[in-house]
């Protein structure tokens, strides 16, 4: 019997705003604990809520980002079940109307090419964080009314591979929108995934578990992966409708099983109802029309048209916001985009090893701008540029300094060079009655002689163009 699995995602990520959704207490990330705090994240009564505008706008960007519609007027809604590190005892969050309304990604990989629907991408605040140590619990509410985005997809995952397609192209979007670092680690795009299975080329939908606050792609696939084959073992094994039931799991990082939090509420008990505190949110139409910046998807497209780079190239550079950022830096510099591709994908990434990235490299965008100009004005050869790069990993001197230490920089000077190259063909007068009686291929014999009696610092293309004239 073949089964297939039916994925749906929440994507909870964080909003890179600098102050929460309702107060003005600030966002910022590992800070003492319970030092975010006010009267209004702290629920102390009287406190009221206030929008805040910039959060509207960057879900506004999303909507855009996905053509979903965004709706003039939402509103928000409270959703009332207990938190431990949300002092109000309910969250508040968009449910009647959100503000993003359907749309779609196009995700792509072994799979082939697929749409996947998005059902709705809404606003709500953040929790705090529950911090375990020994026998104590401790709250840090520092976390507690960050700005949230859900985004949730409709079920049309059906496989391990194209829940993390959907997400890293999910990913890619928020961070090109610089809407939030999506930084996993720190919790700041996370996922819930609902999962169910049924026999192949049944339409029903059984019984979904959702497996809650994953963060690391490797580890959503090993969840879904073990997920299904728990449900189609259970299935299988006549145990399905008392094994799999409606319930909340977590995964263990450690044996890579799923296990079980509690069992899952409907939507109905949290007694959702419109927040007395706050009024329907109204969109206005330029906040609604405004030009979002370039996604990845279309950066591919220009760097292939407007730069002639080859499609997969183009695909490595937009990897990552900050590859992206990097390039552009090196072609506003005056570099060309076919060095500029090299030196940044192959011999930079190369370098970047362990806890190195993009963004920390000893090697910045200045520094790689300085080395390709370098040796696109024929200060060094090609292959003394992979020493310098590698010198300034080790050395925080300039490009320059760097040339002049290691003693590299190219010999353009025609009298140098004709006072070597008369000399060479002077010893080999024979072969110079060779290669002009015909025998073409021992042009590179002289090439060869010149360059090593210049111990390799001869500009190769100056060499050249000397020695044919020299030659006639």
């Amino acid at each position: 019997m073949e089964f297939e699995v039916v994925i749906g995602l929440e994507v909870h990520t964080q909003l890179n705003t600098k102050t929460k959704i309702f107060c003005s207490c600030a966002t910022s990330f590992g800070e003492v604990a319970n030092t975010n705090v006010c009267p209004v994240c702290l629920a102390l009564p009287g406190a009221l809520p206030v929008l805040n505008k910039e959060a509207l706008q960057k879900a506004i960007y999303f909507g855009k980002a996905i053509n979903a519609k965004i709706n003039e007027v939402s509103i928000f809604n409270r959703k009332n079940y207990f938190y431990p590190d949300l002092p109000k005892a309910y969250q508040i969050s968009q449910f009647d109307v959100a503000i993003v309304e359907g749309g779609k990604l196009e995700i792509e990989g072994d799979f082939g090419k697929k749409i996947v629907g998005i059902t709705r991408a809404h606003l709500e605040e953040d929790a705090g964080k529950n911090i375990h140590e020994n026998d104590n619990s401790l709250v840090d509410l520092n976390r507690a009314g960050t700005p949230l985005l859900e985004i949730v997809s409709e079920p049309d995952i059906r496989s391990a591979d194209e829940a993390v397609a959907y997400l890293k192209k999910l990913h890619s979007i928020i961070r090109f929108l610089d809407i939030s670092d999506a930084n996993m680690q720190e919790g700041s795009f996370r996922c819930d995934v609902n999962i169910s299975i049924r026999p192949k080329g049944d339409n029903k939908f059984y019984t979904r578990v959702e497996i809650k606050n994953l963060n690391s792609f490797k580890f959503i696939q090993k969840a879904i992966e073990y997920e299904k084959e728990r449900q189609i073992a259970a299935w299988m094994d006549g145990k399905y409708d008392s094994e799999v039931v409606q319930e909340t799991r977590l995964f263990d990082t450690t044996r890579l099983v799923t296990k079980p939090m509690r069992s899952k509420e409907e939507a109905a008990e949290y007694r959702y109802f419109a927040d007395p505190d706050l009024l329907p949110v109204f969109a206005s139409a330029d906040m609604i029309n405004v030009a979002i910046p370039e996604l990845a998807d279309e950066k591919i497209s220009r760097y292939v048209s407007e730069y002639g780079l080859k499609e997969d190239d183009a695909k490595v550079l937009v990897s990552s916001l900050e590859m992206a950022m990097f390039f552009e830096y090196l072609i506003k510099s005056g570099c060309s985009p076919k060095l500029s591709t090299t030196w940044l994908s192959v011999e930079l990434m190369g370098l970047l090893k362990g806890e190195l990235n993009i963004t920390n490299s000893p090697v910045g965008k200045e520094k790689l701008a300085d080395l390709i100009k370098a040796i696109e004005n024929s200060e060094i050869s090609n292959k003394a540029g992979k020493d310098v790069l590698a010198y300034l990993f080790e050395n925080d001197i300039s490009v320059s300094d760097a040339i002049d230490k290691l003693g590299l920089k190219q010999v353009s000077d025609d009298g140098a060079i004709n006072a070597i190259i008369d000399e060479i063909l002077s010893k080999n007068a024979d072969k110079v009655v060779e290669y002009k009686s015909g025998k073409d291929k021992l042009f590179g014999f002289f090439v060869g002689q010149t360059m090593k009696e210049g111990k390799g610092a001869f500009n190769p293309n100056k060499v050249n163009e000397l020695l044919k004239a020299k030659l006639g």
